[in-house]
C-alpha cells in the first residue's frame, strides 16, 4: 500500500470525521475550522485513493509552549505504523521549532505508545488537568 504524507492539516470535514472514526471526542465544525487554521503544524496521511487515514497537529505559541493534539489513525489502519509515522513528522517539526526551555506537552490516551517514542509521564511531580466548558 502506498501512503502519501502531507505536511498540512486535513480539511475541516475530514478532521471532524477522523476524530469520531478514531474514537476521539467530537468537535463542532466551527470550532474545528478555527482551530485548524491556527495550527502551528499539521500532518495528514492519505491512502492510494487520497482518503485521510491518519493525522496529527501541533498547537501553541510557537516558542515557549507546544502541544501535540489530534493524533488519530483510522481503525482499519491501526497497528500498521501510521501513528509512528505521524509522530515522526511531528517530532521533526518540533526539532526545528523549539527553543531551549520550550515545553512540549500532550494528553496521551495511549501513554505506552508515546513512551516508546521518547515521551515521559510527568506524574507524580506534575499532573495533567482539564476543564470542559459547556456552551449554552
Amino acid at each position: 500500500m502506498t501512503h502519501k504524507i502531507e505536511h498540512k492539516v486535513p480539511t475541516t470535514q475530514e478532521y471532524c470525521d477522523m476524530r469520531l472514526k478514531a474514537g476521539l471526542s467530537g468537535k463542532s465544525f466551527q470550532a474545528a475550522q478555527i482551530g485548524l487554521k491556527n495550527s502551528l503544524y499539521g500532518v495528514s496521511i492519505r491512502n492510494e485513493h487520497e482518503v485521510l487515514i491518519a493525522m496529527g497537529r501541533v498547537v501553541g505559541d510557537g516558542a515557549c509552549n507546544f502541544e501535540i493534539v489530534d493524533v488519530a489513525v483510522d481503525p482499519e489502519y491501526q497497528g500498521t505504523g501510521l501513528g509512528r509515522n505521524v509522530m515522526e513528522c511531528i517530532d521533526a517539526y518540533l526539532a526545528s521549532a523549539v527553543f531551549e526551555g520550550s515545553y512540549v506537552s500532550m494528553i496521551a490516551d495511549e501513554p505506552e505508545f508515546y513512551e516508546k517514542l521518547g515521551y515521559r509521564l510527568v506524574a507524580p511531580k506534575s499532573q495533567g488537568m482539564t476543564k470542559k466548558f459547556l456552551v449554552d
